[in-house]
């Protein structure tokens, strides 16, 4: 996939927050998706207003969505708000593959010192760095997809946002 470098008009840079501001805008994403979602069960559900609002509150979120489980061995886009995502990804390749092979999150503080196309996969060369988390439902256990944000700065995240993240998409 070529991705052009010029981002699009509709797509916003990331902008950074204090450790003390991210705090306060997960606490107050936390809260609006809890209100949202109260008791819904529907994964789909979930997953759009889990992106939507994370994307509300958190300015450095340059793309956020989840790739799903297809098969035995492949992820494929899902629901996601930001530039084209990759359509699918075979499991153990780049980030997200990594994180479906192993069950580990993965913080990557600059997506482009990784090796292309094989630790990362490019869908927007405007992404530099990433968290991807595994999705497991509760039910079960089985692994539903991950969930993956990229940001346009270098060291976006951290254990701030891992501690968030893996506390909201506990609600799958």
């Amino acid at each position: 996939m070529s991705a052009s470098a010029e981002m699009p008009y509709f797509i916003k840079p990331s902008v950074p927050l204090s450790a003390t501001e991210k705090e306060a805008a997960y606490a107050q994403a936390h809260a609006a998706i809890q209100a949202t979602l109260g008791e819904e069960e529907d994964e789909l559900l979930k997953m759009v207003t889990i992106n939507s609002l994370l994307k509300t509150f958190l300015p450095y979120f340059y793309w956020v969505g989840f790739y799903l489980v297809r098969g035995e061995r492949e992820l494929v886009v899902g629901p996601y708000q930001g530039t084209l995502g990759c359509l699918t990804i075979q499991f153990g390749r780049g980030v997200c593959g990594a994180v479906a092979a192993s069950g580990q999150t993965k913080i990557v503080a600059d997506t482009h010192a990784l090796q292309q196309g094989k630790e990362h996969i490019a869908c927007d060369p405007n992404s530099r760095s990433e968290i991807v988390l595994p999705v497991r439902r509760r039910a079960d256990g089985s692994l539903l997809g991950v969930f993956d944000v990229d940001s346009t700065l270098v060291g976006s995240f951290d254990g701030v946002d891992q501690r968030w993240l893996e506390k909201i998409l506990a609600t799958f």
